[in-house]
């Protein structure tokens, strides 16, 4: 068979064991290795799937994915959370929509920590819900925003999205951290923008809360010494070079687990309940990994991205457009697929078709990120949906999704800005000379 019509015939297979409930990495593994197969024989298809894992395990990014994971557990059990949306709220929430803003606010900085964006929604569905529904908040506007805030953390470094595209594309993780930054600003500002005009237009939809003094603000502050010292101690340690990746996730680890055992959040009766997730998430990352790998070699083999930027060329589409179709189609992809099986599914493909039209991959890291998680909005489907309804059951799908779409709305105008001006996700990392 020609390698092409191979390579074809291979993501068919792939998504039709998907569709039979294979898990994904499995799938792409078993897929990957008999291509291999047949393009080389059994030799080389068997001795790929013995280094493939070995080589996986030995990279030092993407053995930080597991302390990071571990990190959001450590911290979802101390109740770190809880403390940061208090902060917001304080600071925020005598304002008409203030609570909605602090939840975002709050999400986004959990999320940081967390990094997962339905372990961040489901959290703060069960915080800051409550809270918005007693002081007469309109639930579609609630639940609204605690979606979208869950989008956000996985856009503020450290990610652990962002360490695996890194890994699977070879890129520098530092310089896809500081890339982010601008564009996850944005991504805030934009969402509390909404907030802004919602309760302008509808002003009986977010009504203010009672203003507290300056001096309980001070102790709220103190009160969240603990996330404070752990976003500082971790992304200060980074970014100032004290760490590398895989030392700041250890440390941050053994911090949260710290905060956690002091609190007497964690204890032998509790541990498994804290530990099982993010057990769970790095089983089913490593196996994607495994599998995409292999995958990812068969492709190459296929040359099927070279097939795709030459007909591209061919057909003289414009690359903007390629983009569009490519934004398109994370946009349903990730309404179905979890984000880490949506990028790693269609990296092998796309990663290489972006950087032949010329597009830089550190840019495209972050849209790709940002899109995908977009994806996870996007009705009828976004998952984030049925997770809030599922904490949430009183409160209809179709009121969920009426107070997603402003959100997912304003997604637009934040994909396009990113889209349209490169530089807004490029312009940091050149400032301070890091590798590209």
């Amino acid at each position: 068979m020609d390698p092409i019509h191979l390579g074809i015939a291979g993501f068919v297979a792939m998504f039709g064991l998907i569709a039979l409930q294979v898990p994904i990495g499995i799938a792409m593994g078993v897929t990957g290795f008999a291509g291999i197969w047949m393009l080389l024989g059994p030799g080389p298809a068997l001795h790929m799937v013995a280094s493939v894992p070995s080589d996986a395990l030995t990279n030092p990014n993407l053995a930080a994915i597991p302390m990071l994971l571990l990190m959001g557990s450590f911290a979802a059990a101390a109740g770190l959370g809880g403390d940061l949306y208090r902060l917001f709220q304080g600071f925020v929430g005598h304002h008409r929509g203030g609570l909605a803003a602090a939840t975002i606010a709050g999400c986004g900085a959990f999320g940081s920590v967390c990094h997962s964006s339905i372990a961040t929604a489901a959290t703060f569905t069960r915080i800051a819900l409550p809270e918005m529904r007693a002081r007469g908040y309109r639930p579609s506007f609630a639940v609204g925003s605690i979606a979208a805030g869950g989008t956000l953390g996985i856009l503020i470094p450290p990610s652990s999205l962002m360490l695996l595209y890194c890994v699977l594309t070879e890129q520098f993780v530092i310089t896809l951290f500081v890339a982010a930054i601008i564009p996850a600003l944005i991504a805030i500002a934009i969402y509390v923008i909404v907030v802004l005009i919602y309760v302008r237009v509808r002003p009986g939809a977010g009504p203010a809360a009672p203003r507290i003094g300056w001096s309980e603000r001070f102790w709220l502050v103190i009160r969240c010494w603990r996330a404070i010292v752990l976003g500082v101690l971790v992304t200060g340690g980074i970014y100032g070079g004290v760490f590398t990746v895989i030392e700041a996730a250890a440390v941050g680890c053994v911090l949260a687990c710290a905060f956690a055992f002091a609190g007497r959040y964690l204890t032998v009766a509790t541990a498994p309940q804290v530990l099982a997730p993010a057990a769970q998430t790095t089983a089913l990352i490593f196996v994607i990994v495994f599998g995409a790998n292999i995958f990812n070699a068969f492709i190459t083999l296929t040359k099927m991205p070279d097939f795709l930027v030459g007909q591209i060329e061919a057909a003289h589409l414009p690359p903007w457009l390629v983009i569009v179709l490519l934004l398109a189609m994370y946009l349903i992809s990730g309404c179905v697929f979890e984000s880490v099986a949506a990028m790693i599914i269609t990296l092998p493909v796309v990663f290489p078709l972006v950087v032949g039209l010329g597009f830089d991959p550190i840019w495209w890291g972050v849209i790709n990120i940002m899109v995908i998680e977009h994806g996870q909005l996007t009705p009828p489907i976004g998952i984030i949906a049925y997770i809030l309804h599922g904490i949430a059951p009183d409160i209809p799908l179709k009121t969920i999704f009426a107070g997603i779409t402003p959100f997912f709305l304003s997604d637009f105008v934040k994909l396009a800005l990113l889209a349209l001006f490169p530089a807004l996700s490029l312009w940091l990392p050149r400032v301070l000379a890091m590798p590209m």
